[in-house]
């Protein structure tokens, strides 16, 4: 007993030593929480150096304690906010295939949103339970908790803290030049594998943006590109001389966790859910498409897309909807087809909001963006999502809604998980014969479903395209693979970031089929059709992809064009606000009619968030029709002439736009 108490003495009262042993606790709860089974012990036997080092990130945060009094819940709260990386990363790991980043946090609000589509209300009230409970245990604790006796030895401490706070960054770099740790992640989700996930989590809060690249200046901007490509001044060459010439519309259809179904080897199928998307495939342009997400991440691939840049410039888990071009206008296909006389729009069956997408369409040159809100009757999947069959009509509007030539991003929704564990389609089209659990069968079931419909779509949008009396060339990929637990032995591709594409066209096209990423493709299919207009769009066009300055001249640029002095463009950003419109259809209100003390609103275009707001305050409203709102409170009658419709964002509120 007294070998007992004199080892306590020395060791467990010793609050350094219970730091150190409490943070490697810690991490080996985290780093099993991110891996199935006993994965967090594996990973100590497999990578001891890395995992000490993440215990040492730990401890590091958990030895500022000793500077107080109240040394147990400050470790306590430094616990909690662990803890709370570890349980999200895990629990974000079972709904999708990446894991959680500090970047996720600027997207809790959009996250908040689509909760329901994720867990039952039991569990959401269960989750809001216990936030609430650890919220009141703090403050209980910090009633109760006992403080240490004697003052803190401050010289001793402080020197302790700033010790261990300084070893942990000079292991850092050592580790890192020493390449047991790496800054950049060309896979995310390997990446917190190989590094843990402290130093990950860390990374995705500390590495933002473009880093500054080695030698940029003007002249090695310049460099980029021969001379014939610049204007007398200096700048740029950024439009097109032959505009006049008919070019045709160009459509991109960014489809949802779209893959060929047939490439997972884990499951057997009752028929082909894709047989339009396959023949297309089979009979046009196709090929692999290297996009950026996998499981999750749309708005990343459409990024690549819109700008021909690579996100693997940014940060690891960086959305740049999300921090620079929230900010500032940059270029895209967008803008560069505008100068040639395009009219360009942007069509998303889901919420304008999210990943901010009502803000960075405007900074990057859309005339238009139809978002779920400037939908009427939109049917829904089992989960709540939006099926993509409502984009064919939102499509042609677009087209119909201009005489120039369009150019139209459309974004779909319906393949979204999360997929259910259990039956929801109970005669479905496509069924699963063979897999490797009943939860895995039911999950595939209701996703080969939804691509069934997804193709059915396709075979309707391009029915209705082939008789369009305008030329129409329309490029269809995946955005991502779905999270349906996915790994490479069961995903015949060559890692997890690979989906399909095609080019599909109502005019004659030779098929010419290459594997691209994307921030490749709209260059290659610009080229096809005569178009070197754009910065991005004609480096990718003259540059030999395989030469060894492909990528970072390509960084070069991005970091020019989004952080740097705009050398490219001759010095400064030539990019304006595009003055964006919601919707290619105007919502009017034509009268106010009150009939026995109750007033309707009789106009256009109305849908289903369309709601009545009086000096800015929302009214309760329901929606009777596209032409025909009801209000379901009282006004006062000198008041109704100042009535409005506004279009509001149900998840929030937030009023996306308002008509009078």
């Amino acid at each position: 007993m007294e070998k007992v108490k004199a080892f306590y003495k020395k060791y467990l009262n010793n609050s350094f030593f219970f730091c150190l042993v409490w943070a490697f606790i810690l991490n080996l709860i985290i780093e099993t929480l991110a891996r199935k089974g006993f994965g967090g012990f594996l990973f100590l036997f497999d990578s001891p150096l890395v995992f000490f080092y993440n215990t040492l990130i730990i401890f590091a945060t958990l030895v500022i304690a000793t500077l107080f009094r109240r040394r147990v819940f400050f470790v306590t709260v430094v616990t909690i906010i662990w803890m709370a990386i570890g349980i999200t990363n895990g629990i974000i790991l079972i709904e999708r295939m990446t894991p959680f980043t500090v970047k996720d946090l600027s997207a809790i609000t959009d996250g908040a949103t689509i909760i329901t589509n994720y867990f039952s209300m039991t569990e959401i009230v269960l989750i809001g339970a216990a936030i609430l409970a650890g919220i009141i245990g703090l403050v209980i604790l910090w009633i109760k908790a006992p403080k240490k006796e004697e003052h803190v030895n401050w010289k001793r401490n402080v020197a302790a803290v700033v010790l261990v706070i300084a070893f942990t960054f000079g292991a850092t770099f050592g580790l890192i030049k020493v390449n047991v740790l790496s800054t950049f992640f060309g896979n995310l989700a390997y990446a917190y594998d190989y590094y843990g996930v402290p130093y990950c989590f860390i990374n995705t809060w500390l590495n933002t943006g473009i880093n500054k690249p080695k030698g940029y200046s003007e002249e090695e901007v310049k460099a980029i590109f021969s001379k014939d490509q610049y204007n007398e001044d200096g700048t740029m060459k950024l439009e097109q001389t032959d505009v006049d010439e008919e070019y045709p519309n160009i459509l991109f259809l960014q489809l949802e966790s779209f893959v060929d179904p047939e490439l997972f080897n884990n499951i057997e199928l009752s028929s082909d859910p894709i047989p339009t998307f396959r023949k297309m495939m089979k009979d046009y342009s196709s090929g692999s498409l290297t996009v950026p997400a996998c499981g999750a991440g749309t708005a990343n691939t459409e990024f690549e897309v819109m700008t021909g840049l690579s996100v693997k410039f940014f940060g690891p888990g960086e959305y740049p909807f999300k921090s620079v071009l929230k900010e500032k206008t940059g270029e895209s296909i967008a803008f560069d087809l505008k100068s040639m006389g395009y009219s360009t729009h942007a069509i998303h069956n889901h919420r304008a909001l999210f990943y901010n997408r009502n803000e960075v369409f405007n900074n990057i040159g859309y005339d238009t963006f139809t978002s779920l809100e400037y939908m009427s009757d939109v049917p829904k999947t089992p989960k709540n999502w939006a099926k993509d069959t409502i984009l064919t009509k939102q499509i042609l509007d677009a087209m119909n809604s201009t005489k120039e030539r369009d150019y139209i991003y459309t974004i779909s929704v319906q393949g979204h998980g999360k997929y259910p564990t259990e039956q929801l389609i109970k005669n479905p089209k496509v069924t699963v014969t063979d897999a490797p659990s009943e939860e895995l069968k039911w999950k595939y079931e209701y996703y080969v479903n939804q691509v069934y419909e997804m193709d059915q779509f396709v075979k309707e949008l391009t029915d209705t395209l082939s008789k369009y009396d305008e030329d129409v060339i329309l490029v269809m990929y995946g955005d991502h693979i779905p999270a349906l637990d996915v790994t490479e032995s069961s995903y015949d591709a060559k890692d997890l970031y690979q989906t399909q594409y095609v080019i599909w066209s109502n005019f004659d096209m030779e098929k010419k089929d290459m594997n691209l990423t994307t921030y490749q493709l709209a260059a290659e299919v610009f080229d096809r059709i005569g178009i070197h207009t754009g910065t991005t769009i004609k480096y990718h066009q003259s540059v030999d992809h395989k030469s060894k300055d492909y990528l970072s001249n390509l960084k070069m640029l991005g970091y020019d064009m989004l952080y740097g002095q705009d050398y490219i463009y001759g010095g400064s950003n030539p990019f304006e606000k595009s003055g964006m419109k919601m919707g290619v259809k105007s919502i009017k209100i034509d009268k106010v009619v009150n009939i026995g003390g109750k007033y309707y609103i009789k106009g256009q275009n109305f849908t289903e968030y369309s709601k009545v707001t009086l000096n800015g305050e929302t009214l309760k409203t329901i929606y009777l029709g596209p032409s025909l709102l009801g209000l379901l409170e009282e006004v006062d009658p000198a008041d109704a002439v100042n009535m409005k419709v506004s279009q509001i964002d149900k998840s929030n509120k937030e009023i996306i736009s308002t008509t009078e």
